[in-house]
């Protein structure tokens, strides 16, 4: 089953893929879209919504899930968050793939064991995990976190429901 992770930004919107089979865990791809800052904002969702769009075509993924957005203390940042985070869930339900959504604290908790983990301890447990990967950038590292911390959760729903489906006797 492979997987999407999307850690969405206005300036760079990360994208990883990794691939559950079972226990285990491979990496697939991964990427950083920008957006050219000097852009209207309309320009600049469309071109992150195009390129999504095209991250889901190019991958196909069966899943992905998105990093729910914090309160920021400057609130046009937060704003223009919220919007290029409604662009990430958009785009891969457009092509109807299911999306999920996952707090910061609990990809951070799920990936590194700590919920308040750094962007370097993200990056040094996605290496650890995914021997030999080439991280693009922190967004992409940020991403196939979120895409880890996914499969790790949607292994374990899927368990439960097959159990709750299935009562023993």
């Amino acid at each position: 089953m492979n997987l999407l992770g999307l850690d969405p930004g206005l300036r760079a919107t990360g994208w990883g893929v990794v691939s559950f089979e079972g226990d285990h865990l491979r990496h697939v791809a991964n990427g950083t879209i920008r957006t050219k800052a000097s852009a209207p904002l309309a320009e600049r969702l469309y071109e992150l919504f195009r390129n999504i769009v095209a991250v889901v075509e190019q991958q196909s993924p069966d899943s992905a899930a998105v990093e729910e957005t914090f309160v920021n203390k400057n609130p046009q940042s937060t704003l223009k968050l919220g919007q290029a985070r409604g662009v990430a869930l958009l785009a891969p339900a457009t092509l109807g793939v299911p999306v999920s959504e996952y707090a910061a604290n609990l990809v951070k908790k799920t990936v590194v064991g700590v919920g308040h983990a750094d962007k370097n301890q993200i990056h040094v447990m996605v290496s650890h995990l995914l021997p030999g990967v080439k991280i693009d950038s922190s967004d992409s590292a940020d991403a196939l976190a979120v895409a880890i911390c996914h499969g790790h959760h949607f292994a374990s729903t899927n368990r439960w429901q097959q159990n709750v489906a299935e009562p023993t006797r």
